[in-house]
């Protein structure tokens, strides 16, 4: 792990594969860090790329700034550009999971000029999930995010190794399970990580992201079993898209991708980032 300064704060940043080869800036979700894409890295580097997979605000012991408001969409944006200029790279291929795909489509509808091709794992394009609100199941499938952003109540209810948590952790690898519990359980880091919970409001009072219809290169995953992102949003994130656009729904897979179905989506993902699809 490597520190690097961007916005102010202090990110641990995981870096593998050759100094020169092409990179691959992998955004991890909640409760998830850089862990997550271990399994995705080893193909990855393989086939040469060089992979920058840090544990995002919040996560990093180093940022966690006290605000909501701190964890708004435009910040996150603007920590993922801030490393890719702190480590010398103009543009690079970015793949996100979960919190980590929002913040994939944020930055590729941001800065389109520094994203080579855009590869979001779960997570709709955040306007396709509101668009599809009120006529499908996604308004119940996300009721948790209302109670994540209320302070105190939710840190209660999703403490860690509680019910709560443990159904949260169903899926995952036990050792992964352990890790993410793990994490959670240091001093300031859950309210942290609930942070961008409750950035939610603010981004849909005042958006802190331009946001616009992506144009480069886009392979969505989706699994048709995932429990929180449910189809209606996944099949009209295509209207959001007017660059070339693959959509991938794998059957029997759930919302944990990149632990669970590494040997699905690392071939997707490499023949996406060679052009091939």
């Amino acid at each position: 792990m490597r520190q690097i300064p961007a916005s102010g704060l202090i990110f641990d940043v995981s870096l593998d594969g050759p100094d020169d080869g092409v990179p691959v800036v992998l955004l991890h979700g909640f409760p998830q860090d850089h862990s997550c894409w271990d399994p995705i890295v080893a193909d990855l580097v393989a086939a040469g790329y060089r992979t920058i997979a840090p544990d995002l605000r919040g996560y990093s012991p180093g940022a966690r700034p006290p605000r909501s408001s701190d964890y708004q969409q435009g910040r996150i944006v603007a920590d993922v550009l801030a490393m890719l200029d702190v480590l010398g790279y103009d543009a690079a291929h970015v793949v996100g999971h979960d919190w980590g795909g929002a913040s994939a489509w944020a930055v590729a509808s941001a800065a389109p000029d520094r994203v080579r091709t855009l590869t979001v794992l779960s997570t709709p394009y955040p306007s396709a999930m509101t668009a599809v609100a009120l006529r499908s199941t996604q308004l119940l499938k996300s009721w948790y995010m209302g109670l994540f952003q209320i302070p105190g109540l939710a840190e209660r209810a999703l403490h860690p190794g509680g019910p709560m948590w443990k159904a949260m952790m169903r899926g995952l690898p036990p050792a992964s399970a352990e890790r993410y519990t793990a994490n959670a359980s240091a001093a300031g880091a859950l309210p942290a990580m609930l942070r961008w919970y409750r950035a939610v409001p603010l981004d849909f009072r005042r958006p802190s992201v331009d946001w616009h219809r992506i144009t480069v290169p886009t392979l969505y995953i989706w699994g048709q079993d995932d429990p929180a992102l449910g189809k209606a949003a996944a099949e009209a994130t295509a209207r959001f898209v007017t660059g070339p656009y693959t959509f991938v729904a794998l059957p029997g897979q759930g919302h944990w991708l990149p632990e669970r179905a590494a040997d699905e989506v690392a071939p997707l993902l490499l023949d996406h980032l060679a052009g091939d699809l």
